[in-house]
């Protein structure tokens, strides 16, 4: 034992004490960590397409319930497009707002859109798609990742050639170079980055050309501030809205009437969320808490409080059952049952906050955008699946706004969007093993 001090019986206190506190620390950082353990997983993560046309961050990302099956963005530049799924080409561009578009969500049976925005409003619009046959090309820039997570190891299979730097706070970091083919060991949750100095500048407005839709079926006025997010309810004759005038509104589309004003909240909301077969909504807010609106009983519109956050919650979602899953700025996505709202029955803990979270409803998985650019992929019970991959020459650059499942789509299955401006669409295959419990 090194002794810098003399022995004394303050001493040996005071020793005692640093050592009850080291293993306190090492005790609760265990429990952290043990967050960020990964399964014995052979998850394929395979980059598909990229769809760049918007001039500004993207903050959310849908995709269409009905034929003809498009992609849905919202953007900063104050548009909505529309996009092929197999071909990356935009359909429709929607400029019929005067802010932000926030949200973008389909609604259930018919070729409509609802959009939020900035400027107070909410909008209905009607598209006509067809989409384009697709042209078969030269496979240049796939690149496959196989996500193999075995104890915090993942495996790039890259094609292509460039410099690899891995640097994440005091851990080791790697420099290389790699050529086609070749596959990179990196250990535990090192950030990979990927420089080419000629890469190119993808500024220009690929949106210019396409159909434009300029005014909305339906405008839903009445919010005092930001319009942060907007959903159908069951049916798609109603629309809830969320905002930041700390009210959540439920519409009337056809006629455009306000049916109900949701309050409770102490601060602006975030999102909000309907289930696909009740008529339930969720709104989540800078309060640290989401609300469950219940409008099942035309004559009594209850209403629960869920806590357990402690920062924002970005977005709640409903998922199979009775299930709801919260996502966070506190670093954190929770499961909770409706049934038992006073704790979650899961918490997954992560490196970054946490934004606009989707879940895989038939596989129960969880897709995680980061606000560190990183994606993440969870099942129900917080067991980590796989991180997609990213780097400067693939995946996002920046924060990571939004995810979106498209289970039965045959091309792309998982989509996400941020604020470099691109939505990009993933095929992802997760093996039925990984799910069993």
């Amino acid at each position: 034992m090194l002794t810098v001090f003399s022995v004394s019986a303050a001493s040996h206190s005071t020793s005692q004490l640093s050592q009850k506190l080291k293993t306190t620390y090492k005790a609760s950082t265990s429990k952290i960590v043990s967050s960020f353990k990964t399964t014995t997983s052979r998850a394929v993560c395979q980059l598909v397409k990229e769809y760049i046309g918007h001039r500004d961050g993207i903050w959310d990302v849908s995709v269409a319930r009905t034929q003809p099956v498009v992609l849905g963005t919202a953007s900063a530049d104050h548009t909505a497009l529309l996009w092929s799924i197999e071909t990356g080409r935009c359909l429709v561009k929607y400029t019929g707002h005067v802010g932000s578009v926030n949200s973008i969500k389909f609604h259930p049976s018919e070729q409509l859109a609802l959009t939020a925005s900035g400027d107070q409003t909410a909008h209905v619009w009607r598209y006509a798609v067809q989409l384009p046959t697709p042209q078969p090309v030269a496979d240049t820039s796939l690149v496959e990742v196989d996500c193999s997570l075995f104890d915090n190891t993942v495996l790039y299979v890259g094609r292509g050639f460039g410099h690899v730097d891995s640097h994440k706070g005091d851990k080791h970091s790697l420099s290389t170079r790699y050529v086609p083919g070749t596959v990179l060991q990196i250990g535990g949750e090192d950030e990979v980055e990927c420089s080419d100095k000629d890469e190119p500048d993808v500024d220009g407005d690929v949106s210019s050309d396409c159909p434009t839709i300029r005014a909305p079926l339906t405008s839903l006025k009445s919010h005092q501030g930001v319009v942060m997010a907007a959903d159908w309810l069951v049916g798609g004759k109603q629309a809830v809205t969320a905002s930041w005038d700390r009210t959540a509104n439920l519409y009337d589309v056809e006629t455009a009437e306000l049916v109900h004003s949701l309050t409770g909240h102490d601060q602006e909301l975030t999102h909000c969320c309907t289930h696909p077969t009740q008529r339930l909504v969720v709104t989540s807010s800078r309060d640290t808490t989401f609300r469950l609106w219940d409008f099942r009983d035309p004559s009594i519109h209850s209403v629960n409080v869920f806590q357990g956050h402690t920062d924002t919650v970005t977005s709640a979602v409903f998922t199979v059952g009775d299930n709801v899953v919260s996502g966070s700025d506190d670093r954190t996505v929770k499961v909770w049952d409706l049934k038992n709202m006073r704790s979650p029955i899961a918490t997954i803990r992560t490196d970054s906050a946490i934004n606009r979270i989707n879940v895989c409803v038939g596989q129960k998985i969880i897709a995680l955008p980061h606000d560190n650019r990183q994606v993440r992929l969870f099942d129900m019970s917080g067991v980590r699946l796989a991180r997609l991959p990213r780097s400067s020459r693939q995946g996002h650059r920046r924060m990571v706004c939004c995810s979106a499942w498209s289970e039965d789509h045959p091309v792309c299955n998982l989509f996400t969007c941020g604020f470099d401006r691109q939505a990009i669409g993933w095929n992802i295959n997760i093996p039925a093993l990984l799910q069993e419990k």
